[in-house]
């Protein structure tokens, strides 16, 4: 049993963090449908404010490792202000923003307060809710984040249409303003007399890197993936990498301790929702494309079609709530297997209700997927870890939709939007779905065998 000081501070935590990911999510999906008026209103090519959002996912990327990391060290409550307070007054300056250069800028900083937000808000329910009832919390924060992708397209569109495109981001603000004052009354006790030193040289190697694998990941199709640029970047991304982790194995208190990679569970999840992110990416970018350039919808057509995943999207995040309870590589297997299957079904179908009817099985298991990666590896780690955690796994999934993309991308652009690209392209995505899931049901039979091993061991009679 609770007391209700208890039970307030869990609710109002609940709630702040379940606002600040809604606004995430509503307006990552509702800002595509306003780019054409925005354009317009500032004098420039649709192509020119390709950076709003690519500065965006650049700089929510290279943040959140370290971002998580600095919530551990100086209070998860407060850098989800931080986060939350900088992602809100961002919001107001991009819907006052006269000119592209400007409105790049506050997306920039949009993205800088969502890598506080996501890794820093998910470790602070780890540290309010117990851990029977950290699983459901985590799940009804990704549902309600579902209804904000949802609802995104549509409440974009009608806003541009209606009131104009600045109102998608001055939308934000109420809902931030909310979600500061919820966080504000989360009282958490924290350790002033732990060492708060930052590891400032792994801070920046890892964000460096991040940056660089980020940018030459967006922009490798444009430039060309073997031009100077992009090699250049890949280059340095991968040096930089290799840098930070020489840096955190020498540091006394590094920002991300090295043995989380040498805990097995951790990173066969990561690695699984990683894969799960990058083939939920790629089909719905060739969804998208193949509703619009092989089918020829409209674009609204083609969004109502892709209103269908979406809703099963929503839906995962509390159903991955109630699967807590099971062992994390059972549900990662199945839901990945499910996802690879539905992937499959879209390459080899033409007939529109069975396509519809496999977008939702793909909206609904590849997502149960990502949402239960960040559950599973919140469990698997130390408490006191659980923001550097969130941090890493975060990152890993961002980057994996990154390059689905990327390279989608690619091979819908040197093959041409066809039905036998998209389908190729998809099929290929399904074999990478399926083998990661059959390597995750290896990965649960070997620990179902060693478990098995050790068990007669700890009830064996001890001889006397």
């Amino acid at each position: 049993m609770f007391s209700s000081f208890s039970f307030d501070r869990s609710r109002c935590a609940l709630w702040a963090v379940s606002l600040a990911l809604f606004c995430v999510s509503l307006d990552f999906f509702a800002l595509n449908l306003a780019l054409p008026d925005m354009a317009a209103d500032l004098h420039v090519a649709a192509g020119g404010l390709q950076w709003a959002l690519s500065g965006y996912m650049l700089a929510s990327g290279a943040l959140m490792t370290a971002a998580g990391r600095l919530g551990d060290l100086f209070g998860h409550r407060r850098l989800l202000l931080f986060g939350v307070g900088l992602f809100g007054a961002s919001s107001l300056m991009c819907g006052l923003s006269g000119s592209a250069t400007e409105l790049v800028a506050f997306r920039v900083l949009q993205g800088a307060g969502v890598a506080f937000v996501m890794p820093v808000g998910l470790a602070l329910l780890t540290h309010v809710f117990d851990e029977d009832r950290r699983a459901k919390a985590n799940g009804f924060v990704f549902g309600v984040a579902g209804v904000g992708l949802v609802l995104g397209p549509f409440v974009g569109g009608l806003l541009t249409q209606t009131v104009g495109w600045r109102s998608v981001f001055w939308l934000n603000v109420p809902f931030t303003v909310l979600s500061l004052v919820l966080a504000s009354r989360v009282q958490l006790k924290h350790d002033a007399s732990s060492a708060r030193a930052v590891d400032w040289p792994g801070l920046v190697t890892v964000t460096a890197a991040i940056a660089s694998l980020t940018v030459a990941l967006d922009r490798g199709r444009a430039w060309g993936w073997t031009s100077g640029r992009t090699l250049g970047l890949l280059a340095a991304g991968v040096l930089l990498l290799a840098v930070f982790v020489a840096v955190e194995s020498k540091v006394a208190r590094p920002l991300v301790d090295l043995a989380l990679f040498r805990n097995r569970m951790f990173v066969i999840i990561t690695a699984g929702g990683a894969v799960a992110s990058a083939a939920a990416s790629v089909y719905l970018f060739g969804a998208s494309l193949y509703l619009q350039e092989v089918r020829h919808f409209p674009a609204g057509t083609a969004g109502l079609v892709l209103l269908v995943p979406a809703v099963a999207t929503a839906a995962a995040g509390p159903l991955a709530g109630r699967l807590g309870g099971i062992a994390p590589l059972k549900v990662m297997a199945g839901a990945g297997a499910v996802g690879g299957l539905a992937v499959l079904g879209l390459g080899l179908t033409s007939w529109l209700p069975l396509y519809v009817l496999f977008l939702a099985v793909c909206g609904g298991a590849l997502k149960l997927s990502n949402t239960f990666t960040v559950i599973a590896t919140q469990g698997v780690i130390r408490p006191e870890r659980a923001g550097e955690a969130s941090g890493v796994t975060l990152t890993a999934i961002v980057t994996a939709g990154g390059v689905g993309i990327a390279l989608a991308g690619s091979a819908l652009g040197a093959q041409g939007v066809t039905t036998s690209a998209v389908r190729s392209t998809l099929v290929a995505t399904a074999v990478v779905c399926l083998v990661s899931a059959g390597i995750l049901v290896a990965a649960r039979l070997h620990q179902a065998h060693r478990a098995a091993r050790t068990l007669p061991e700890a009830v064996a009679p001890v001889q006397g």
